[in-house]
């Protein structure tokens, strides 16, 4: 157990230096100097170069902690260091006990004969990862994507060296707690939790290793206790070092997926004692259910499905990023933050990258009581390993440490060996060696697959992302796996291009964007607000990026009137991308079953692929997403003047739904044409409603730059999505000035803004000068003569203002507002 926290304050110096500053731990060298005023802010303007520079230092950090007798009389005392970034030395009372390399584990050192009455120092050296690589690479360089300081060398988050869409800082500290933990006799080392679902019960096998074969018999007791209070509890005498204990849950409450029930959860207490003498405890916090990923033959290949309590869902969600280049900053707050912002969006599941780290425990914990399914990506990404050694022991440690860590959270989908490295041996130019291949088969099909299997094996592992069958055979192919498609974009491709796509799943696919004024102006001085500027390039990593955004604009949108206005129709251009892909995805569900965009958040102010921007803004994509990702999704796929109207109906139930559409003149808003059918949406389908041709009546471009296509799907007096379709590129069509009017209202817990257009509006933006909030519902069509109201909650307001603020913060524009005027 826990005897004495070592979080907190701490000094922390430059080695070679005199001078100690106040440090606070956990956090981070770069965190520790920031707070002291030592360096100005990494992310300002081009500041990141000069704070990259200290990474090529070694830093000392020095505690001074008072150890009681009764601490002393303990059995057994351990040093517990949860995170230590990265190469560190630790020592106590001036004896060095212990040498590390690797961020991404935790650690336990003995310390009794060491510890003494008193006042005990602890220090631990970090020594730069910068000067590692390099005199690691100058020896024999390892290929690396993104960076050439062959990072692949130091377990240490990849993208702290530099990614297309992060800076190059390359932090160290004690990043998670540490602590002093003791026992006497005994202690509880593991607890694995099987479960056997059958009618009206669950079966818990828990499985409970204790931490020393001594001989000797001890008593455990478990309690599991249901969300309703109910509690179920078996006690036993344990004669070996581990056992079994069967309980029986009755009436169970199933945890199920954001959309399709309730996140019910389970404690599960487990307590070890002698003679009635409590020895040690631990808790674990499940949900019952029923999780895998369904792979069968069919008619396209095999299919790759999230199956829970016997459904197959469409898994719709992002890829997330670290937070936050400083990890002090990330906090559980802030992460709260970005979960809920996927739930309502409509997320069902959240993909953690391989170039990050491994999520602390209450980003699991925040899943399970949201309800997102997790990709769990093991931390290795677009790079070559060399596995042998004391680097393969490593990561053996590494893989433990974490599958036993984080095997019992309900939200865990799946784990899977790496990003993009079986399609990087297949495909890319990376000129590396025979024996470094063979490395890649040894550490990600052969050895890490039987680490899972051996720690958790009721968890789905998939080999690597993407991958269809491993041994390097079409890790890419569409009809098998997992799918990263990045045509559009890198290669420039149209967004019609996803609908030539029909992947099994949909892992990685993405456009960027830059974030909104108010995120630039955090970052730039007023001249430095040029998208070619050196500041702007400079937080922009993705190489042409910028010349690939201002691409994609010219293919859709007229060139924008200012800068503000550029940022606005670049989220366009990304929010229209991705919708064009899932909705076509969505549209072919069962062939296809998982649409995970490239990506969720920024960890820095930057120009890319995130739909959350680093203060947490929603971009264009995020308010698109969540509508692309209702659970009921009504969507056209136009060719020409014809039109395919569809429904995907992601829910339990059977939908009752009226589709409505209309043609209609975009000069005089009169309807050309109208027709409504009811159909039935069965649960968990997709089916095609109408097919419209429009070719005899728009025949010419004039009428085709001047006509749209309305429709609207409805299940009694609730509108469930609807849509506007254009029948030319949005750059050529003759918009009118929309007469946007707007009125506000105040309720209890919200503000509700009335929103008219007396013509076509498209994508209408409603944003806030000052304040930051998140509307229902942003960047919308309106057809002329409608209403609509838009309801801005309190609590998601970053401060607290009254109804003439919010009138006087309020800003509305549309697309026609972008433009330069005649």
């Amino acid at each position: 157990m826990k005897l004495m926290d070592l979080n907190g304050k701490w000094m922390m110096r430059r080695v070679g230096e005199l001078q100690w500053i106040e440090a606070q731990v956990p956090g981070s060298v770069y965190n520790d100097l920031l707070s002291a005023g030592k360096i100005e802010d990494p992310y300002y303007r081009e500041n990141e170069e000069s704070v990259y520079k200290l990474s090529c230092f070694d830093y000392e950090y020095s505690r001074e902690f008072t150890v009681t007798k009764s601490i002393l009389e303990h059995d057994f005392l351990k040093l517990k260091c949860e995170g230590l970034d990265t190469i560190a030395e630790i020592s106590v009372n001036g004896k060095k006990i212990a040498e590390t390399e690797n961020m991404h584990r935790s650690y336990e050192f003995d310390v009794k004969g060491i510890l003494t009455e008193g006042v005990n120092i602890v220090r631990v050296l970090f020594k730069s990862p910068v000067n590692y690589l390099e005199e690691r690479k100058k020896i024999k360089p390892i290929w690396s994507n993104f960076s050439d300081t062959s990072f692949s060398y130091l377990r240490k988050a990849h993208y702290m060296f530099g990614w297309d869409w992060g800076p190059t800082l390359p932090d160290m500290g004690i990043w998670r707690s540490i602590y002093i933990e003791g026992f006497n006799k005994q202690r509880i080392e593991e607890v694995y939790i099987t479960q056997k679902h059958q009618a009206g019960s669950v079966a818990l096998d828990i499985f409970v290793k204790l931490d020393k074969n001594d001989g000797m018999d001890y008593d455990i007791s478990i309690t599991v206790s249901s969300p309703k209070g109910d509690k179920f509890e078996k006690s036993i005498t344990m004669y070996r070092i581990e056992e079994h204990v069967i309980m029986e849950i009755t009436e169970p409450m199933l945890w199920w997926p954001n959309g399709y029930g309730e996140q019910n959860l389970y404690n599960v207490d487990v307590a070890l004692s002698k003679k009635e003498a409590g020895l040690d405890y631990k808790s674990l916090r499940v949900g019952l259910r029923q999780m895998s990923i369904n792979q069968k033959d069919d008619e396209w290949g095999r299919s790759f499905a999230y199956e829970i309590n016997g459904i197959e869902i469409f898994a719709m969600g992002a890829n997330m990023v670290p937070m936050d280049n400083l990890l002090a900053r990330c906090t559980r707050d802030r992460t709260e933050k970005l979960i809920k912002s996927c739930v309502e969006a409509n997320f069902n599941s959240i993909r953690v990258w391989g170039g990050a780290y491994y999520p602390d425990d209450y980003f699991f914990d925040l899943c399970d009581e949201y309800g997102l399914i997790v990709w769990q990506d093991l931390m290795f990404a677009c790079g070559v390993y060399d596995f042998f050694g004391k680097f393969k022991e490593e990561v053996i440690a590494e893989a433990v440490c974490n599958m036993k860590r984080i095997r019992h959270h309900a939200s865990l989908g799946l784990w899977c060996g790496n990003n993009e490295m079986e399609q990087g041996w297949s495909e890319w130019d990376m000129n590396e060696s025979e024996e470094r291949r063979r490395y890649y088969i040894e550490q990600f099909e052969v050895v890490l697959p039987q680490v899972a299997r051996e720690t958790d094996p009721n968890t789905f592992y998939w080999l690597a992302s993407p991958s269809s069958f491993g041994g390097f055979d079409r890790p890419n192919d569409q009809n098998y796996g997992d799918m990263h498609d990045w045509t559009v974009w890198h290669f420039r491709e149209p967004f019609t291009e996803y609908r030539k796509r029909y992947p099994r799943f949909m892992s990685e696919f993405g456009l960027q964007s830059f974030p909104c004024k108010k995120t630039i102006e955090s970052f730039t001085l007023p001249k430095d607000r040029n998208i070619f500027s050196y500041v702007m390039e400079k937080h922009q990593k993705s190489g042409t990026g910028n010349e690939k955004i201002m691409y994609y604009m010219s293919q859709y949108f007229r060139y924008p009137d200012s800068f503000d206005s550029l940022l606005y129709i670049s989220q366009l251009v990304q929010a229209e991308g991705i919708r064009y892909g899932v909705e076509h995805w969505r549209r072919n569900r069962g062939r296809c079953m998982g649409a995970i965009y490239w990506q969720l958040n920024d960890c820095w102010p930057v120009a890319s692929w995130a739909s959350i921007d680093s203060f947490g803004r929603w971009k264009a994509l995020h308010y698109v997403a969540k509508r692309f990702y209702s659970p009921v999704l009504a969507s056209a796929c136009e060719e020409g003047t014809s039109v395919s109207l569809h429904v995907t109906n992601d829910k339990l139930k059977v939908v009752n739904g009226v589709m409505r559409w209309r043609l209609i003149d975009a000069v005089t808003e009169n309807v050309i044409m109208q027709n409504e059918r009811e159909e039935a949406i069965e649960p968990l389908t997709a089916a095609q409603i109408e097919k419209l041709d429009f070719s005899k009546i728009l025949d010419t471009d004039e009428k085709r730059r001047n006509s749209y296509l309305e429709f609207v799907l409805t299940e009694g007096d609730l509108t469930l999505s609807s849509g506007i379709v254009l029948f030319v590129p949005a750059k050529h069509f003759e918009f009118k000035a929309p007469e946007l009017g707007i009125s506000i209202k105040e309720r209890t817990d919200r503000f509700v803004i009335c929103v008219t257009s007396k013509r076509l509006a498209k994508y209408i933006e409603l944003d806030l000068k000052i304040t930051d909030g998140i509307f229902s519902d942003n960047y919308f069509d309106m057809s002329g003569g409608e209403t609509r109201e838009v309801y801005l909650k309190k609590d998601s307001l970053t401060r607290n203002i009254s109804l003439q603020e919010l009138r006087m913060e309020l800003i509305v524009r549309s697309l026609y507002d972008s433009y330069e005027k005649a």
